[in-house]
């Protein structure tokens, strides 16, 4: 993987894991056992250069502009550490995406420097219960009155749910037209109207929930865009986050290998360590060889954005397909390798096993990452 990497990713990689292994795995059953805003370390990845990587550094970021390939390295390394940390980071990026791909200047300028000094969190207000992975289903709707637009309806499984300040939020602006009828909206927490309905408990915690928006009165100049280009605004960002999610199922089962290996060599059966058994042998080199694998696809996807590509959809679902499954498979083995001890609560592969599980859901189950593959590839043979 490292011929994939520049030498300055190569030094962010080897900051970021330190940083990772100094900071964060000593608490990382303090930081993932809750749904609570790590805001001391959002602190000190504002301070260490690291959370500014999602936003351009002339609206307070980092750098001339994001890199799908840093912030696949970044999220590889914090989900090795924390999957919370990870979302903390993930979130400030995916939420404000749409606005640094798509947003005016006066847009960014407003908006964008506090998310980036995590003054406020951010949100991706996209899923609604009846539009999961089909968006032309999305029934919130936005209605121009004047110089303003007043949205009603609701999204549910919205991660920073409650504690973002700032949501990028796609609606119906025109019913009648399907997903074409999109439209992306910030949306800020002080807007009147603006509700969070109640916050979920999932197998592994995490702060999400469900937001209502009940004649939610904003501003027309916060449209993001044109109306209307809200699938193509959800489609830009997908293809620089969706390579990510696969770079973070990498780092979670990461850490499951790393767990596996240690504990292995330490338990004594049969007079032997577990490791010297040829039947642990093959489950870690399995594992090994399905994560190198899986960076390959992952990074591959990133440096194809980050050349100038248009459209790397098929390359980033390949990415998350892949990734994510390896990871599940090699996590499920961890488990199985640690025995007993594996679903104890309280270890750190149990953790991770139901952790990895909503990374072949969410940004595009892995079922919709075949049909994307597939459609491209039908295009692509059709001639």
């Amino acid at each position: 993987m490292d011929l994939l990497l520049s030498e300055d990713e190569k030094r962010l990689r080897a900051r970021v894991r330190a940083l990772v292994d100094k900071n964060i795995i000593p608490r990382t059953a303090e930081l993932d056992d809750t749904t609570d805003v790590a805001w001391d370390v959002a602190a000190m990845l504002v301070r260490e250069r690291i959370l500014g990587l999602v936003i351009p550094e002339d609206y307070g970021g980092i750098g001339p502009g994001v890199k799908a390939t840093e912030i696949c390295i970044v999220r590889e390394e914090l989900a090795r550490g924390s999957a919370n940390i990870d979302v903390l980071f993930t979130m400030q990026g995916l939420g404000s995406y749409p606005i640094v791909a798509a947003g005016s200047e006066a847009q960014k300028r407003r908006f964008l420097p506090p998310i980036a000094r995590a003054e406020r969190l951010a949100g991706y207000a996209l899923t609604e219960p009846s539009a999961g992975s089909d968006l032309s289903m999305i029934e919130t709707s936005a209605e121009r009155r004047g110089d303003t637009y007043v949205l009603n309806g609701g999204k549910i499984f919205i991660s920073n749910a409650g504690a973002a300040g700032t949501y990028t939020v796609f609606v119906k602006t025109d019913p009648a037209a399907g997903a074409r009828g999109l439209s992306c909206f910030i949306v800020e927490k002080e807007a009147p109207g603006f509700e969070v309905v109640q916050q979920f408990d999932l197998s592994a915690p995490h702060c999400i929930g469900e937001l209502a928006f009940k004649n939610c009165t904003v501003s027309a100049d916060q449209l993001v865009g044109d109306p209307g280009s809200g699938f193509k605004i959800a489609m830009q960002t997908f293809d620089v986050y969706r390579p990510s999610v696969g770079a973070a199922a990498i780092g979670m089962a990461q850490a499951a290998l790393e767990e596996s290996i240690r504990y292995s060599s330490g338990r004594v059966q049969f007079g032997h360590p577990l490791i010297d058994n040829q039947a642990i042998q093959f489950k870690l080199a399995d594992m090994a060889t399905s994560l190198d694998a899986a960076r390959m696809l992952v990074y591959r996807a990133a440096k194809l954005k980050d050349s100038g590509a248009a459209r790397v959809s098929k390359e980033a679902s390949m990415a998350k397909l892949f990734a994510t499954e390896a990871a599940w498979r090699a996590i499920d083995e961890a488990v199985q390798i640690h025995g007993g001890n594996g679903v104890r609560r309280g270890m750190r592969v149990e953790r991770l096993y139901r952790q990895v599980r909503a990374l072949r859901i969410y940004e595009g189950a892995s079922e919709i990452q075949r049909l994307i593959i597939a459609r491209h590839l039908r295009q692509e043979y059709a001639s």
